[in-house]
């Protein structure tokens, strides 16, 4: 339509293309400003639905709070101080827009929007800018967003962070950090400048009552996986053990053992209202970790059944599990039973573990004696044989049970511990290494495949390089004297580390054993 003398018809007809352009204009904002509008109601109508399935959880949370206050109690408290943070959010964003539609309308809002009269940005930009930088209420507007999230992100259940997917969530919901413009994103532009300058009232009411949908969404989320997460851990597996439940509980040599194995769940934090074992009930000391501990008389030697009922309170009513438990009671044995919990050997120089029982016999009426022998717990013991002489050990055991003993007894080898390795830099044997490295690197010994955890010291060592007289070092690196010599050394050259004197840390009064050399060829 340009270039060229235009006729008088050909000027009005370019005319008339001009003023329909613009009508299509005109009537596309029109469809712009509405489509706005109508996106408000969508995200209110979705954040009000949030709101109820958030009712709905809370409301969850406190009757499991109720009933189960050890599983429940700091989730819910967590849940309602999140609703606290969300509605606190929720009203400063509402207040907001209630001010710029006031300002908008001129002091009185009229109960439904005219969406197509929203078009203009003077009301948003006179609350939000002055002189090309933001005002006072724009950057609490910003603050308020920002403290939202840090809530958000700091949040921790059960003493766990959020996962990562949900933070970054969070992050992106209410990014507030400046955006970046161009292909190569030299343009930098402040947040609120980029978001909320220049751009119609409509608009901006869109994305507040944004904020308030991905408030709504976000707590939502994370109420969510509080219950999904709490149940997902009762369920797991890690809160099941293997439950045995044999037909009989003794058995005579050459019969067959029945009976079934199922899994049953476990849960530390269950509250019981009652347990009632014989129609007596358990006392509460012994309803402990999610366990009914029994403290039975055994009773006379035969078989016995203990029947009882678990109450515990559900949804405001009364639940009874009963159940039965069958044992029998076998006649007083007259062996031990002695194992070695490494092997048939007890070592010099180190606490040897042992477990050490009879069969039918309590703990506290059997007596064991043996040379460094020592108990720590409830048929454990230790035994050190580091003074003692002999090559085996005999260890005796003797039990007392209605003033019946019985005894038994068993003999164990004694074993020096085995020579220890030399080592550079924790490796053994022939290794390569450069000159600066060796200067650096810790002289050690070590025993392999040794069964017990063993710590040894190095007291000195001999240096010796290939042309030059030994040198004695004192403590675990090359000294001065050591690493002139170690200088002279050419490549592809060897350097023995050997006469390692090595001490058993904790035992100094133990003698280890020649520890072996260590070999190291100079690559540079």
């Amino acid at each position: 339509m340009a270039g060229g003398k235009l006729s008088a018809r050909q000027k009005m007809i370019n005319l008339m293309y001009l003023v329909f352009i613009a009508m299509l204009a005109l009537q596309m904002s029109k469809k712009v400003l509405s489509a706005f509008g109508k996106s408000s109601e969508e995200v209110l109508a979705a954040a009000e639905m949030k709101t109820k399935s958030n009712e709905y959880l809370l409301k969850t949370l406190a009757q499991n709070a109720k009933e189960q206050p050890a599983k429940y109690g700091e989730k819910y408290k967590l849940a309602t101080q999140l609703e606290s943070k969300t509605n606190e959010f929720k009203n400063y964003i509402n207040n907001l827009k209630t001010e710029i539609l006031k300002k908008e309308f001129k002091g009185k809002i009229p109960e439904k929007l005219d969406y197509e009269s929203m078009d203009k940005s003077g009301t948003v930009d006179n609350m939000f800018f002055l002189n090309g930088k933001p005002t006072k209420k724009a950057k609490e507007f910003q603050q308020k967003i920002e403290d939202y999230k840090n809530y958000l992100l700091n949040l921790k259940i059960d003493g766990k962070p959020l996962s990562s997917q949900m933070k970054k969530n969070i992050e992106a919901r209410f990014d507030t950090s400046d955006e970046k413009h161009g292909k190569k994103g030299k343009r930098v532009e402040p947040w609120l400048m980029a978001n909320f300058e220049g751009f119609p009232t409509v608009s901006t009411m869109f994305k507040l009552d944004n904020y308030v949908n991905k408030a709504k969404e976000t707590e939502n989320e994370i109420l969510s996986n509080m219950l999904r997460g709490q149940m997902a851990s009762d369920v797991s597996v890690t809160n099941y053990e293997p439950v045995v439940v044999l037909d009989k509980s003794a058995y005579f040599p050459g019969e067959k053992v029945t009976g079934k194995v199922a899994l049953g769940r476990v849960d530390s934090t269950m509250s019981f209202k009652e347990v009632l074992i014989d129609g007596k009930q358990v006392p509460k000391e012994l309803l402990t970790s999610g366990y009914v501990h029994l403290d039975l008389p055994a009773g006379n030697v035969g078989e016995k059944e203990v029947k009882g009922e678990i109450v515990f309170n559900e949804n405001n009513k009364d639940v009874k599990l009963p159940f039965v438990v069958k044992y029998a009671v076998i006649p007083i044995p007259n062996s031990a039973v002695i194992s070695a919990d490494k092997m048939n050997v007890v070592y010099r120089g180190v606490d040897n573990p042992l477990s050490i029982s009879i069969p039918g016999v309590p703990d506290n009426k059997i007596s064991v004696s043996a040379p460094g022998l020592k108990k720590v717990g409830r048929g454990k013991y230790i035994m050190n044989v580091t003074r003692y002489k002999g090559k085996t050990v005999q260890i005796k055991v003797s039990g007392k049970v209605n003033g019946k003993t019985v005894s038994d007894s068993k003999t164990f080898r004694v074993k020096n511990i085995p020579p220890p390795v030399g080592t550079v830099r924790g490796e053994s044997g022939v290794i390569k290494m450069p000159k600066r490295n060796l200067e650096l690197s810790t002289i050690g010994a070590t025993l392999p495949d040794f069964d017990f955890d063993v710590k040894l010291g190095v007291r000195s060592f001999d240096f010796k390089v290939p042309g030059q007289p030994t040198q004695r070092v004192n403590g675990t690196r090359l000294d001065a004297k050591a690493k002139q010599l170690l200088r002279r050394v050419k490549r592809g050259q060897n350097v023995q580390i050997y006469n390692i004197r090595a001490f058993l840390k904790g035992n100094s009064g133990y003698q280890i054993k020649k520890v072996s050399p260590v070999i190291v060829e100079i690559i540079n």
